[in-house]
């Protein structure tokens, strides 16, 4: 990349003003996952990123997954991996090691790398302060172990954070509730996402994944799909243009626009400084879900 002049990065940063003038005092849910998490420059620039925008005033919630991690250390263990429905079966002690993984290695490196970066952070999981409550969930009745169902967000712990300009992480381990109280379970990082942005009505949620979005045409990047109402994600699903692992992504973003937030993005979290590219620039990156009723 071609060094810039002193002029050219003044107009740069008056480019992006109106940006953060938008997002200031606003908040926005990103859940972390996919490549940027294990490449090592991908992660150094999403932390870089998370910190900037903490620095210009956006209060950002940072929800995160593990699954290569977990699958590494079960592995190590001699045990083998279940799927259902892209949802891992969870035994009492698969679910020891998704705690361990999550809560522990997975969750306070991310707080470490902010922490590191000059920004502040907080870790914690769905068991913290009760912040998120689930039930066991068995997809079309079939009974997957400790996989929960979110019920509900203790938003409160997550605004108090936000409000001394902190950045939750939150890994995506939940507290039963009702007859599943006492019970640790599994949750799934983007559903999870969704409830959160949902509970705090936050401006945007933003999605990291491996793909540039939705593609009319999966076996071509340049078919990507910038913009959609929440109203069209049916028929794309019907005409097969969303299917496999982008079903669960747009589920989770139509989740949390049907709860209140105004926006979602589905973005390739595999280019350098993908947050701040979708946040502070014109045409941004990846496929924006919106209501319908909002731009």
């Amino acid at each position: 990349m071609k060094d810039i002049n002193n002029a050219e990065r003044a107009e740069i940063l008056i480019h992006a003003l109106p940006y953060i003038q938008q997002y200031r005092g606003k908040t926005i849910v990103v859940k972390y996952g996919g490549s940027c998490m294990t490449n090592a420059e991908l992660k150094k620039t999403v932390i870089e990123d998370l910190v900037l925008m903490s620095y210009v005033g956006i209060k950002t919630v940072l929800v995160h997954g593990g699954g290569p991690e977990i699958e590494e250390t079960l592995k190590a263990l001699g045990k083998e991996s279940r799927f259902v429905e892209g949802l891992r079966y969870t035994d009492e002690e698969t679910m020891e090691v998704v705690q361990m993984v999550l809560c522990g290695k997975v969750n306070k490196g991310i707080v470490s790398l902010i922490e590191n970066s000059g920004g502040s952070a907080l870790g914690l999981s769905g068991i913290d302060g009760s912040l998120m409550r689930a039930r066991q969930y068995k997809p079309n009745g079939e009974d997957i172990g400790l996989v929960g169902e979110i019920i509900s967000v203790n938003s409160p712990v997550l605004e108090e954070l936000l409000s001394d300009g902190v950045i939750p992480v939150v890994s995506s381990v939940a507290l039963g509730t009702g007859a599943d109280a006492g019970k640790v379970f599994n949750v799934n990082a983007d559903t999870a996402a969704a409830k959160i942005a949902a509970a705090l009505f936050a401006e945007k949620i933003i999605l990291m994944t491996d793909v540039k979005g939705i593609l009319k045409d999966v076996n071509d990047e340049s078919t990507l799909i910038k913009m959609i109402k929440r109203s069209e994600l049916g028929q794309l699903k019907n005409d097969g243009t969303i299917s496999k692992g982008m079903i669960p992504k747009t589920d989770c973003c139509a989740m949390a626009l049907e709860g209140g937030v105004k926006k979602a993005t589905i973005l390739d979290g595999r280019l350098p400084h993908a947050l701040l590219i979708e946040l502070f620039t014109d045409e941004g990156i990846g496929t924006m879900i919106i209501r319908g009723d909002i731009l």
